[in-house]
């Protein structure tokens, strides 16, 4: 018996690796246009609407942007997440072509303080799991996330390797996401986080407090600290006309 041949990759994967790994090469640098959607189309035997998705999908990431009339650009090099989604990081890092990388300082449980009792909804004292982790994007720190998770909703929080899976990926795939709550505000860090960041000089931060849900069950409460100089966040919504 022949073995079977392995599934061809999707034509819109394809333009996308291509557009990756030119931003790699800095084929196409930041800044930078890359073809029009008909000569993308053109090279790759597709149709405009298969470039369009792979072009898209990159605009979402914050790889590229696009200016309607204009063309699409390589964007500048600073990460982006969409404000109002909750994303994977891991998987956003890999769409902009980079390789990431987890430190995983502590996961653990502990009494909740009166604070992060208020935000999770249960007892001062009752025992919650706290997690505390570093996201890496080629190597420089992006992200701290400080985690609290309810055990009851996520008894197996603690079992896990957050080096191989996040915390946002095992919870997506144990208590699926229903209702989601952020707060942003711009904070200095403090001494200890202005070391994990790897700042030289205290410099503002964007801090996104948000809250998850799965149904009824409020499952997790998190502090995403992200350097100033590093980082945005973006927010997209279509108006309705009345």
């Amino acid at each position: 018996m022949s073995t079977p041949k392995p599934a061809a990759k999707p034509h819109f994967l394809r333009i996308r690796d291509y557009i990756l790994d030119g931003i790699k090469q800095r084929t196409f640098a930041p800044g930078a246009k890359i073809p029009p959607e008909v000569e993308l189309a053109r090279q790759f035997g597709v149709s405009r609407m298969t470039v369009n998705k792979a072009i898209r999908d990159l605009a979402e990431a914050g790889v590229l942007l696009r200016y309607a009339g204009d063309g699409t650009y390589v964007a500048e090099r600073k990460a982006e997440s969409p404000l109002l989604d909750v994303n994977n990081i891991a998987e956003e890092v890999a769409l902009r072509g980079h390789a990431y990388r987890a430190q995983v300082l502590f996961a653990r449980a502990e009494p909740a303080s009166e604070e992060v009792a208020l935000r999770l909804g249960i007892a001062a004292g009752a025992t919650v799991f706290h997690s505390l982790i570093v996201h890496h994007e080629d190597d420089s720190p992006i992200q701290i996330e400080d985690r609290y998770v309810n055990p009851q909703w996520a008894p197996d929080y603690l079992a896990q390797a957050f080096e191989q899976e996040t915390p946002n990926a095992y919870l997506m795939r144990t208590c699926p996401l229903t209702d989601v709550e952020h707060t942003v505000e711009a904070v200095l860090p403090g001494a200890d986080e202005q070391q994990l960041l790897a700042l030289a000089l205290p410099e503002p931060c964007l801090r996104v407090l948000r809250r998850t849900w799965s149904g009824k069950h409020l499952v997790s409460f998190a502090r995403l600290l992200h350097p100033g100089s590093k980082y945005k966040l973006r927010s997209q919504t279509r108006v309705r006309k009345t």
